[in-house]
């Protein structure tokens, strides 16, 4: 996913809640060990997230280039999605996904 939408090195951090490159680069590399709550959910706001813009728009192009784009949404104020995930707060990975998922016509 993060290659998909051409996230860099910090907007994955800030996505993912981490506070060490380290951390990702061990990730990339698939030394995962146990990953925390926060880190747990946070991972299932990205997968939905993903999955709804898969389902929503008619290519997987269009699909990761929306995360981008800017939005006139009230939830995004004329900024991306990416702008406010960027922010780090689970909150904001929550609202994007309820977002998505509103448009879809529900949870699932």
């Amino acid at each position: 996913i993060a290659k998909a939408w051409r996230l860099s090195t910090a907007e994955q951090m800030a996505i993912l809640g981490l506070r060490s490159r380290t951390t990702l680069i061990a990730w990339r590399k698939g030394a995962i060990g146990t990953l925390s709550p926060d880190t747990m959910e946070r991972l299932s706001y990205v997968f939905g997230i993903y999955k709804a813009l898969q389902i929503l728009l008619p290519s997987s192009e269009a699909a990761d280039a929306w995360i981008r784009k800017p939005n006139a949404g009230p939830l995004f104020g004329g900024r991306s999605a990416l702008d406010r995930l960027r922010a780090g707060r689970v909150a904001d990975l929550y609202l994007v996904r309820q977002y998505l998922d509103a448009q879809r016509g529900g949870w699932g």
